[in-house]
């Protein structure tokens, strides 16, 4: 070992990895927070697998993406997880590089790999003009396929223990964190043409397309983010049962990355719930203060035997 680093990697992986660093750092400060506490080289196979994911969801977010596009993309990522010697890798394909790395060393599962390509093309179909969200279940779903199902990448590389039941707890936790993304970046979808509100419930709670787009926080409104931010508060709740079965730092590593993310929702309470003119955010000397807690939540709750 050397850095922190295998001995044997080449240039082309070194680079590859770094890129995935950055790419991390730069989209996801609340998740690179979390991802510093696992040691070196897991720590370089989960910026792997977020900027795999990353790379399909800006693909389905940024100008000039399509469905051509997300193909492409999902035969890159297969391809790279099968460790097939033909595919788009190399220099210029960082991230299959790095991903094709981390797949060597740790059981990534293809099939949560190809749940998230399914929860793309449902972002996909919403731009075409398909359906929004008509009930809470088909939500649910979403936040399953486009991040509840990262639990499953990252819990092997982690190491855990508890069998399906342990999974089934990381994958609570990353609906949560998707669900508090949802509820931060209303105004920030609107602008995209995307409403991820489910209809059934806007409907309840008196809450119109017209509401949204004139940016109103009125007290229906309100009340609709209170129910949301309570159902993200339970999912969190539901899947911190799941942290004492990781391995290792990834306890911390997870642990905190968790609080962070709820943090979002104490922001969002704070700022009356109008996530239309400020954006919901926890600074990095407030994730520095949440550090002890975290710590205390993984050393007051040992493994189970």
């Amino acid at each position: 070992m050397q850095d922190g680093h295998p001995r044997g990697w080449t240039p082309e992986q070194l680079g590859a990895l770094q890129h995935c660093r950055e790419l991390t750092r730069h989209h996801s400060k609340t998740f690179y927070f979390g991802s510093r506490f696992f040691p070196a080289v897991q720590r370089e196979a989960v910026w792997a697998v977020y900027a795999a994911c990353r790379q399909g969801d800006d693909i389905v977010d940024e100008p000039g993406g399509g469905e051509a596009a997300l193909e492409e993309w999902w035969l890159a990522t297969r391809t790279a997880l099968r460790g097939d010697p033909v595919g788009p890798t190399g220099p210029a394909q960082p991230v299959p590089t790095a991903l094709r790395w981390a797949a060597r060393h740790y059981p990534l599962p293809e099939e949560a790999f190809h749940e998230l390509y399914l929860g793309l093309q449902m972002d996909l179909r919403m731009d075409a003009g398909g359906t929004p969200y008509r009930t809470f279940n088909e939500l649910e779903l979403y936040c399953r396929r486009v991040a509840g199902v990262i639990g499953f990448m990252i819990a092997p590389i982690s190491g855990y223990s508890g069998g399906e039941q342990t999974l089934e707890y990381a994958l609570r936790l990353g609906q949560a964190m998707q669900l508090t993304n949802i509820l931060r970046d209303v105004g920030e979808d609107l602008s995209r043409g995307r409403i991820y509100l489910p209809h059934n419930l806007m409907a309840h709670y008196g809450v119109s397309r017209a509401t949204l787009e004139a940016g109103q926080v009125t007290p229906p409104y309100r009340a609709l983010m209170r129910f949301l931010t309570q159902q993200a508060r339970d999912w969190y709740r539901e899947g911190r049962a799941g942290l004492p079965y990781l391995h290792g730092s990834g306890r911390l590593a997870v642990t905190a990355a968790a609080r962070a993310y709820e943090g979002i929702l104490d922001a969002l309470e704070a700022n009356d719930y109008d996530n239309f003119s400020r954006r919901a955010h926890v600074s990095g000397p407030r994730k520095l203060l949440m550090l002890p807690g975290a710590w205390w939540e993984v050393r007051s709750s040992p493994s189970p035997v």
